[in-house]
This record gives C-alpha cells, structure tokens and sequence, in this order.
C-alpha cells in the first residue's frame, strides 16, 4: 500500500488532510487543607505513576476533543468511544468540522486503535467506504498523538510518564467527580523511555516529529488516581505558513470498568491502494 503521510504540517490533520482540529467548578470542605498538602507533595511522581492506575482500572469510556486555529478560525474535532487499556485497543467515531452552513462534509469516521496501528473507516481520500485503512503509528511523525484527529487515550496518559515539571493546582470537579487538578510540561523523548512496549514507538516518532518535545498539560485526577481530564498542547511546524502551530488535545475519562470489545478488521477489508493527499 502506498501512503504519504505528511510531517509538519500533515501531523495535525488526519494523514491525508483532513482538518484537525471543559469545565471544572471549585470545592470545599473539612480536610481539603490537609488533602491538598498530600497532593501537593510529589506532583511529578504522582503524575509519572498515572497511567498505572489506568491499567487497574482496565476500561473506560472516553470523549475527545481536538482544537487548532486555521485560517483564523478555530476548528474543533471530537470523539467519543472505549477503551481498553489493558489491551490497548479502542473504537472511536470522529465527528469532522461542520462547513459553514451547518452540515457536515464528511460522514463520521469509525477509528481503531490498537497497539502500533490506526484503522479509520469513512476515510475518504479515494478510499471504497467499505474499507478500513491501517496506519503503523511509529511511521506518523507525530505517533499518531493528532494525526487522527483524536489522541488515543492511553498514548495521552503515557505522555505524563515524562513530566519534567509539575503543580498542584487544587481540588475542583469534573463531570461531577470530585478531582486533583494539576499544571506541568512533559517530555515526549523521557516518555518514550518509560512508556509500555507497545506505546514507546509511537511516542518516540513524536518525540522527534513535533517542533519540540515539551508538552504542556492540564490533568484531573480522582481519588484512585485515573485521569478524568488530560488536556495537552502539542506543537508542530507548519512548513506553508513557515510558523509553528499549536494543537490542543482533550482526553476525558469516565465510566470506568465498562466492557469494552474491539474486533480489528480482517485482512481482505484493510484497503490497500493509493491514499489520496488532499
């Protein structure tokens, strides 16, 4: 199969062009002083272990959102899907900017996620409809953190396996969940270095994709410790407009320990023609 997947500018749209692309209220209570002391203890460390936590926790629910300015007009993509952390597989349908009528473009397209590959159905790009096409994330100069319009979910933890700099920023809530907000800059080369076998290929090709490797984040934590919210800013050169550009990425979490089951396409459905840049 051939396939040109862009770098700089390319990693921020779904390989092929399309268009990449939460609220929190305050709390109080008895022994907030002293829980914010333990939270504020060893930010870096309780952030590095996040991921673990997500791995106990095996599933979930999940909502994404991706943001960039193109144009001068903010375009956002969102997903919503599961996703096993165990097996690291998860099934996504991506919604695409709506034109400026208020119709979409494009239908929804179904993603897979799973260790070392993205499956996107409704690709479009010259792809049959009843086709999938797999993309090896290690190849993706951004290991697939916003090619596909939606940060895996998981790959989006492992990047706090590299936070260099953290705060505790205080207690507050998501989506009615009591939480532990913090502030801090990871770095996608220590990331890799720590990260599962299955997600250290991808975060390395980010590492040396991206305009840098320092990525800032926003991260809500429970009181297991699984992140509820992850909002991270990646940055990549856009070599047209010769600048860099930010991409912001939200991860949130919920329903946890919900049965998740991804069956991955078959040989004979993976398309494996030319897939056209646009």
């Amino acid at each position: 199969m051939t396939q040109r997947w862009r770098q700089a500018s390319g990693a921020a749209v779904l390989a092929a062009g399309l268009l990449l692309g939460a609220g929190a209220t305050g709390c109080s209570g008895r022994g907030v002083a002293a829980e914010d002391a333990r939270a504020a203890d060893d930010p870096v460390r309780t952030l590095r272990q996040a991921p673990d936590a997500l791995l106990q926790a095996g599933t979930s629910q999940t909502r994404t959102s991706m943001e960039m300015a193109a144009g001068g007009t903010r375009v956002t993509i969102r997903g919503e899907g599961a996703y096993d952390f165990r097996a690291q597989r998860g099934q996504l349908t991506v919604i695409l900017p709506q034109d400026p009528a208020g119709t979409s473009e494009h239908p929804p397209i179904v993603e897979l996620l799973a260790p070392g590959a993205l499956f996107m159905k409704n690709r479009g790009a010259g792809v049959p409809a009843d086709k999938w096409v797999r993309v090896a994330t290690a190849t993706l100069s951004d290991g697939n953190l916003v090619t596909g319009g939606a940060t895996d979910p998981f790959a989006a933890a492992e990047v706090l396996r590299g936070t260099r700099t953290a705060t505790y920023v205080g207690r507050t809530e998501v989506a009615g969940v009591a939480v532990r907000h913090y502030r801090g800059t990871a770095d996608l080369a220590v990331a890799a270095d720590a990260a599962s076998a299955a997600g250290e290929g991808a975060l390395r090709a980010a590492a040396k994709g991206f305009a840098t490797p320092d990525v800032p984040f926003d991260v809500y934590l429970d009181d297991a410790d699984r992140v509820r919210k992850l909002r991270q800013s990646f940055a990549f050169v856009n070599a047209r407009r010769k600048g860099t550009v930010e991409v912001f990425s939200t991860t949130l979490l919920y329903a946890f320990g919900t049965p998740v089951t991804v069956t991955l396409p078959r040989a004979g459905d993976i398309y494996t023609g030319r897939v056209a840049e646009g």
